[in-house]
């Protein structure tokens, strides 16, 4: 009889715990973006989930959470339960963590439920900015050495890798970075007047540049993007360039390892479904982000070359606190 009752229980676990999995979601998921409102990482994500809650029937409440160059939202993230109910939803900087000294988790610790798409880099100025492009940037930060202020975001964010590129093929700058929480809150300051020159992301300042607020000196990329077709590519007035390209930041929405498989499945069709809907694709396409759209083991092999990639780059630029053969980050081959 014990046996019986004993087996009764267990089957009675095993049913509970499946019609709780065939039920996810059955409470609000939070999603907890890295940077701040009107960012790129803001506008993408905020486009995406409303897709994807209509295929998990459910309702995943966004949060801002700012700081640390994003390390705070991930830590928020991984010290929290690995149920499926909290999402990280971040860019590119988590993978530079390590090597800048701003923690020990990056993207290793999470599974990829989708890598959405990436951004095309661009240096933007202020619309009364002395300078009308990357040459004449350059030109006058020689001239008035300490003078030129660059927003910035902290060590890992694209202003940083960006500016590691433009160390590594001109030279050192004398200029002033000031720091921001995120891309929106730089550009907007940019547009007030507070700092001169902003490398940022193609689709987060391409509404400024079509409304005049700030002018585009150079697409960093070896080919004109084709929301912005004038725009000049940095690679045509360095071919120093042609090392690092094409590079670009990514946006993407993680859950921690050790989430339930039914969740990261069904977490997974949602998104990959959502970004597939036409009012996405037309802000990918207007805001000159590229659609990827890709997830498990194609996700993993992209975040691997892409470290590889950046935190070679920002070591031979001088910018790390740790080597990256300190935490098994392989060299890219030339």
């Amino acid at each position: 009889m014990k046996h019986i009752i004993l087996g009764a229980v267990s089957a009675l676990a095993m049913t509970v715990t499946g019609a709780l999995a065939q039920d996810y979601p059955t409470k609000e998921i939070a999603g907890i973006i890295q940077w701040g409102a009107g960012g790129s990482t803001d506008t993408v994500m905020r486009a995406v989930t409303p897709h994807a809650e209509k295929v998990l029937n459910g309702t995943v409440v966004l949060q801002n959470v700012t700081g640390g160059v994003g390390a705070i939202a991930l830590n928020q993230v991984a010290e929290g339960d690995a149920d499926g109910y909290t999402l990280l939803m971040g860019a590119e900087n988590p993978l530079l963590y390590k090597v800048m000294g701003l923690g020990d988790k990056d993207y290793g610790d999470f599974t990829p439920i989708n890598i959405l798409a990436r951004g095309t880099p661009i240096l933007v100025a202020g619309k009364d900015a002395p300078f009308d492009d990357y040459a004449g940037l350059m030109a006058y930060i020689k001239d008035h050495p300490g003078e030129v202020r660059f927003g910035s975001t902290g060590p890992g964010g694209l202003p940083s890798v960006v500016t590691a590129m433009i160390k590594a093929v001109e030279g050192d700058l004398d200029v002033i970075f000031v720091p921001y929480d995120g891309d929106g809150p730089a550009l907007t300051a940019l547009q007030g007047g507070a700092i001169d020159v902003m490398p940022a992301v193609l689709g987060a300042s391409i509404e400024g540049i079509r409304a005049g607020t700030m002018k585009p000196l150079a697409v960093f990329d070896l080919t004109a993007a084709e929301a912005l077709p004038d725009v000049p590519t940095v690679a045509s007035f360095n071919d120093g360039y042609n090392t690092y390209l094409p590079w670009g930041p990514f946006f993407g929405v993680f859950v921690k390892n050790g989430t339930p498989d039914d969740a990261v499945a069904k977490l997974t069709a949602a998104y990959k479904e959502a970004a597939e809907q036409p009012d996405f694709l037309d802000l990918m396409k207007n805001r000159g982000f590229t659609l990827m759209n890709i997830s498990g083991d194609e996700a993993r092999a992209f975040l691997t070359k892409w470290q590889e990639t950046t935190a070679w780059l920002m070591q031979d630029a001088g910018l790390t606190k740790a080597s990256p053969e300190d935490f098994g980050i392989a060299r890219p081959a030339k």
